[in-house]
């Protein structure tokens, strides 16, 4: 009886270390599956952008740079799960990787733009469907922190679309996609502007919802007018913005 009541007192010490452990581990993984879907956006837009600007080579910088980053957190996530679901649909994103590799090994194309817009959707499915098998209950902070992180995301799909209906891609599908994008946007940068931020981010806030404004008509005015500097320039600096926010949840966890 002492050795078992003994082993329970061992197995209850124990336990706020398995929950901790645990926690952290979704944290990784969730963090990872949001760099995926950020990643797979940012780097098809930069591969229309690189097709619609051939002779901005350093373009190509960024492309391998955000495919090191797909490498990196489809690796994260595998070493740190062992639900098998997920490594399954770590072999489909794993796959739309190495597609994605081939093709920004060849010269871009109108075609293989096409296939880069189909590979991306694929890692985003999967990464979505990675963080619904992965819960984690976050604070309110917390939630503003995703919510501000998201902004990124966010950017770099509306301006993917962009690209892609700039440079003759311009299925219903795409623009509708680019519709959705923008909307869910609008209504994120919404609840950040509106957040009881303290006074010292009053300036981020302002600013944020000013360069939205001027970004925003960019996207309104796509079918007459196809600017796709002023869009990556516009697209960098509300990303730029929306980092400021990061930062402040993260200092206030």
């Amino acid at each position: 009886m002492r050795r078992l009541i003994l082993t329970l007192a061992l197995l209850l010490a124990a336990a706020p270390q398995w929950v901790s452990a645990a926690t952290r581990a979704e944290v990784n993984v969730l963090e990872a599956t949001e760099n995926i879907r950020y990643l797979s956006q940012r780097l098809t837009k930069n591969y229309l952008y690189f097709y619609a600007n051939p002779l901005k080579r350093e373009i190509k910088k960024e492309i391998r740079k955000d495919l090191e980053g797909l490498v990196e957190s489809i690796r994260t996530i595998s070493m740190t799960t062992s639900d098998e679901d997920t490594k399954n649909v770590l072999e489909f994103l794993t796959y739309s990787k190495d597609q994605i590799a081939d093709l920004v090994k060849e010269k871009p194309s109108k075609e293989k733009a096409a296939l880069m817009l189909d590979y991306s959707e694929t890692l985003l499915e999967g990464a979505n469907s990675i963080a619904a098998a992965h819960s984690y209950q976050f604070t309110p902070s917390e939630k503003m922190l995703m919510k501000s992180k998201s902004i990124d995301y966010l950017v770099e799909r509306s301006a993917k679309y962009y690209m892609a209906l700039g440079i003759g891609l311009g299925s219903e599908i795409n623009r509708k996609q680019m519709a959705d994008a923008v909307t869910s946007l609008e209504a994120t940068i919404g609840e950040v502007e509106s957040y009881a931020y303290p006074p010292t981010m009053a300036e981020s806030q302002k600013k944020l919802k000013s360069f939205w404004h001027v970004t925003k008509s960019l996207f309104d005015r796509q079918q007459k007018l196809f600017v796709s500097n002023i869009m990556v320039l516009s697209t960098n600096e509300l990303e730029s913005l929306a980092s400021r926010f990061v930062l402040y949840h993260r200092k206030n966890q």
